[in-house]
């Protein structure tokens, strides 16, 4: 069995043992001591990994117990915080109690009196009377007992309707009080969070009736609030209402039999009342002071029947109360829907936000549902980002107003890194230059990511107390910061590019501004992370579309450029003033012509900023628009007569222009490209400086043809313009008049042109 295997085993190891140790004193005589030796080796040993071992651990063992330390003095906070809340959960209860017993002194000799009153007459009518009915004056006591009754009934009644008219009153101070203390314990639970994060804290509410209710509608023992909170008057509903007529009125109908009567009355009179309490003031939407008041009516009112609700036994019910809210709900959204859209001011906006936030959660805590009120706000927000989206429109316009569009000068290090902690920017190159030196950004840059992010918090201040997730905050952000990039930056940015006085200087700039703003934006991706916590990896995280906004302005710039280097262009060659009869040329260009292209040079030395591709776009796009242009001169319908002279001096003009492609002016072409921008007129002007026309005509519709881009529709507009009806001051003058081989040429010419005009029509 297992217990005979034990035993065995345990004898077995006596014999080993005893065998083991009497070999170590019977063999040899130094047999001991070597035993002893390899015994303090071992000792040894298991010493020095027992002490590694400690080491090893040592730090952590320090840790924990620095950490404990922190814990125990966490824990000795909590304690205190414990039995605080207890004292002032004691303290309260005392006051309630004190409070709740001098109320029912002040209540009880009218209860008394009345009482004995009633009592008197019923034992009067039910005992006494009927004994001695006999009696005259019995009869007429009898008969004047009901009218004694009625005179109680509108005595009460009419202390009933005083309670009425002066709670319509003071409904607006009731429910002050309300909201303030819902805020101090707003405030308060906010801090006990902070403290107690680790724990669980139920969130309490407030309320002015001496009770204190969870979100959720359930009862509990007020708890909250410090120490010197404690110390100070806490005001209750009785504190600012005498309810005592409702109390008396309630005890006498119901004495009397009459109690639904009254019931039927009060509910009436407060419906009538809470219609009065939920319209607004015409002007309420232009001061926080109005919604307020508003606020405070409601919340006074709703208090009050709270108190009523729990205080007496059926004269409201809570179905009563819900449909009064439910009606009242309805109506406040109607009415904040309406008055928050005339509102243009964000501060206004978020101070109706955190008043709502504070009405709903005053309500809340005494049970009325307010989950639509939430959703209210959702609106209110979209309405709050329209006036911020204006607001900082018209910051973006006066930024780009002021704007100097140079490069940000900087000359010391100081200037350096004040600039540097406005704007992430980061270039090795400009870093390794001395002082001063210039940033490639004019001054609008910095200040354009500086207010984007003041709108970001800006933004986040409408988020704060909306009990919503960090997720659903960070979209908010988000998206409302994409509103802000797509709509009204992009805005701003298209409108300052298509202003007239925004020149070719400060387009380039723009450009290089948009550049750097585009490389910011996932700087403002981390700003936004950083805010709320929740990592731009998430499945559902909206991406900030700034890198689009800011591409569709630079496109519009570049565009922008385009055009208005056009415009220039166009504005010198209206300067043009050719002499289209001259004899000969002047040997030298013309001065519009080279005026032109000393600005076309010192144009694109300040493209030199712009990346390459925008720059070459931009002097090619001139160079074909100045190449068209000139030919469009040349057939202009307006011009009727041209001399060879003419068409030399022309030719020198062009000659500066492909001079001019071919001097580089932009880098990054290959070979001649550029100058190819200027083939059209140079084959056509070859043609008749050299009077090629056989060539032409022999090689015409050949790939290898000297004077491919040559149109015979154009050359043919060309030669009649060189053609004199008059004979006169024409290229044929210089042939002898007996010449008439070289004028049947020049006829036959023109005759193989039209053809080649027509056979292309058809």
């Amino acid at each position: 069995t297992q217990q005979t295997f034990l035993l065995f085993c345990q004898l077995l190891y006596f014999i080993t043992s005893f065998v083991f140790h009497r070999s170590i004193y019977d063999d040899q005589p130094n047999a001991h001591k070597r035993f002893m030796e390899k015994l303090d080796a071992r000792i040894r040993n298991h010493d020095r990994e027992i002490e590694k071992m400690c080491n090893f651990h040592h730090q952590g063992f320090v840790d924990a117990i620095t950490e404990l330390l922190k814990v125990r003095a966490d824990a000795e906070k909590l304690m205190v915080t414990a039995q605080t809340e207890e004292v002032i959960r004691c303290r309260i209860q005392q006051r309630n109690m004190a409070t709740t017993v001098e109320k029912l002194q002040l209540c009880i000799p009218e209860f008394c009196l009345y009482y004995a009153a009633l009592k008197t007459m019923e034992q009067l009518e039910k005992v006494y009377i009927p004994r001695v009915s006999q009696y005259r004056f019995c009869q007429i006591m009898a008969e004047n007992l009901p009218r004694l009754r009625e005179e109680i009934k509108e005595i009460s009644m009419s202390d009933l309707k005083d309670f009425l008219e002066s709670i319509r009153k003071h409904s607006d101070k009731v429910g002050e009080t309300a909201m303030r203390q819902a805020q101090q314990h707003r405030t308060f639970n906010s801090a006990v969070a902070k403290q107690a994060s680790m724990g669980h804290y139920t969130k309490p509410v407030y309320s002015l009736n001496g009770r204190t209710h969870t979100p959720n509608g359930q009862l509990m023992d007020d708890d909250t609030g410090d120490e010197e909170e404690a110390d100070e008057e806490i005001l209750t509903a009785q504190d600012l209402v005498d309810f005592s007529p409702v109390y008396r009125c309630l005890h006498i109908y119901t004495v009397l039999g009459d109690r639904e009567t009254f019931e039927n009355y009060y509910r009436k009179q407060r419906k009538k009342q809470a219609r009065l309490v939920l319209q607004p003031q015409a002007n309420m939407h232009e001061t926080v002071e109005g919604y307020r008041k508003y606020f405070n009516q409601i919340v006074g009112f709703f208090v009050v029947e709270d108190h009523i609700l729990h205080a007496t036994r059926g004269l409201v019910t809570r179905a009563f109360t819900d449909e009064l809210w439910n009606m009242a709900l309805s109506k406040i959204i109607a009415v904040l829907r309406t008055h928050s859209s005339y509102c243009d001011d964000p501060d206004l906006v978020l101070e109706l936000k955190n008043l709502i936030v504070i009405f709903a959660d005053t309500l809340q805590g005494y049970g009325f549902p307010v989950n639509r009120l939430f959703d209210l706000l959702f609106e209110v927000r979209d309405q709050y980002n329209e006036t911020l989206l204006k607001k900082w429109a018209l910051v973006f316009r006066e930024i780009f107003e002021l704007d100097n569009y140079s490069p940000i000068p900087v000359d010391t290090e100081e200037e350096y890194k004040l600039v540097v902690s406005r704007f992430p920017f980061h270039d090795a190159e400009i870093e390794k230059q001395d002082f001063p030196k210039k940033l490639p950004m004019s001054q609008s840059v910095p200040q354009i990511y500086t207010q984007v992010k003041e709108f970001i918090y800006a933004s986040l201040k409408f988020s704060e107390s909306l009990h919503r997730s960090s997720t659903e905050i960070d979209d908010m952000l988000r998206k409302s910061t994409n509103l802000l990039l797509t709509r009204t930056l992009s805005s701003c940015l298209q409108n300052l590019i298509k202003k007239p006085h925004i020149g070719l200087t400060e387009l380039v700039q723009i450009i290089i501004n948009t550049t750097h703003l585009e490389q910011a934006c996932r700087y403002l991706e981390e700003f936004i992370t950083n805010i709320t916590n929740v990592s731009p990896e998430t499945v559902h995280t909206t991406r900030l579309y700034g890198l689009s906004t800011f591409k569709d302005a630079r496109h519009a710039a570049e565009g922008e450029i385009y055009t208005k280097l056009n415009q220039k262009i166009d504005e010198f060659i209206q300067l043009a003033d050719y002499e289209w009869g001259m004899a000969e040329s002047d040997g030298r260009a013309s001065g519009y012509l080279m005026d032109l292209i000393n600005f076309l040079r010192s144009t694109f030395q300040v493209f030199t900023h712009l990346p390459g591709k925008v720059a070459q776009t931009a002097c090619m796009s001139a160079c074909k628009h100045l190449s068209t242009s000139l030919m469009q001169m040349l057939l202009d319908t307006e011009l009727k007569q041209i001399s060879m002279g003419a068409i030399q001096q022309f030719n020198l003009d062009v000659i500066q222009c492909e001079l001019f492609a071919s001097s580089e002016p932009v880098p990054g072409f290959q070979g001649d490209t550029l100058q190819l921008a200027f083939i059209d007129l140079r084959q056509l002007l070859d043609l008749f400086m050299v009077w090629d026309w056989s060539t032409y005509l022999a090689d015409y519709g050949q790939p290898t043809s000297k004077y491919l881009r040559v149109n015979p529709a154009t050359a043919l507009a060309l030669l009649e313009k060189m053609k004199d009806t008059s004979k006169k001051n024409n290229i044929f003058s210089q042939f002898r008049k007996n010449d008439r081989d070289k004028q049947k040429l020049i006829e036959t010419v023109v005759k193989q042109l039209r053809s080649l005009v027509n056979g292309m029509s058809s």
